[in-house]
């Protein structure tokens, strides 16, 4: 149970405000992947510690919602990309700049 703690520490850790840029946002992505990685950690552990009791819509229950938690950390994991990569174009590059 030590991984609910740490993931109940990631999310209480999150900041309260908004981005207020895009440095910013993309490294609240990355925590917010980390803590959805976290949750998939959580929800695997859960399917093989109590898979053989549960009854099989309970089991495929929890299989679901491990699967789109694997999701959320893979979508969050191309938001993060994608804000980097649009940061770094946006960025003025040594050689485009007007001399």
């Amino acid at each position: 149970m030590s991984e609910i703690q740490a993931l109940l520490d990631a999310l209480s850790g999150l900041p309260r405000t908004r981005p207020s840029g895009p440095a910013e946002a993309e490294a609240l992505l990355a925590r917010l992947r980390s803590a959805a990685a976290r949750w998939a950690d959580v929800l695997s552990e859960a399917d093989e510690g109590c898979r053989q009791h549960l009854p099989p819509r309970a089991e495929a229950a929890l299989t679901l919602a491990f699967r789109r938690a694997e999701e959320s950390y893979v979508e969050l994991e191309i938001a993060r990309r994608d804000c980097a990569e649009h940061r770094d174009c946006a960025r003025p590059h040594t050689h485009d700049r007007i001399r």
